[in-house]
This record gives structure tokens, sequence and C-alpha cells, in this order.
């Protein structure tokens, strides 16, 4: 079995790949990136002792967003 990764840019492909799977031709899994991302902080975080938190990590990325939007 190969797996890929695949983009969807129109929404046609989405119903194109529902149709293969409900001929069983092949399977549609979701990922769950967020919970892969929780992961690794957990393991970044007990590799050091004064880590930020996931709040002051989302504040640093939400106003380096701000900088680059009011550009």
């Amino acid at each position: 079995m190969e797996s890929l990764r695949i983009e969807i840019i129109n929404p046609k492909a989405k119903r194109l790949l529902k149709n293969l799977a409900d001929m069983e031709l092949i399977r549609i899994k979701k990922e769950n990136v967020k919970s892969d991302f929780s992961e690794l902080l957990s393991k970044l975080r007990s590799q050091s002792g004064d880590a930020p938190s996931l709040e002051e990590i989302t504040k640093e990325v939400e106003s380096v967003r701000k900088g680059r939007h009011e550009k």
C-alpha cells in the first residue's frame, strides 16, 4: 500500500475522491495535525526547563503575523 498526501484545490476533486472511496478503491484518512503539533511541543518542553507555554507561543505567532499584514 502506498500513502500520498494530496492538497485539494478544486471541490470537484474532493467529490471524485469520495466516489473512489465509495467504490473501495481508496481509503480517505484525515490527518490530525494539531495533535501532532501538541505532541512535538510536549517532547520539546520535556527537554527544556524554561520552555514557553502554548499561550506564549500563540501570542508571539499572532504578533509576527500582525506585523507582516500591516506592511
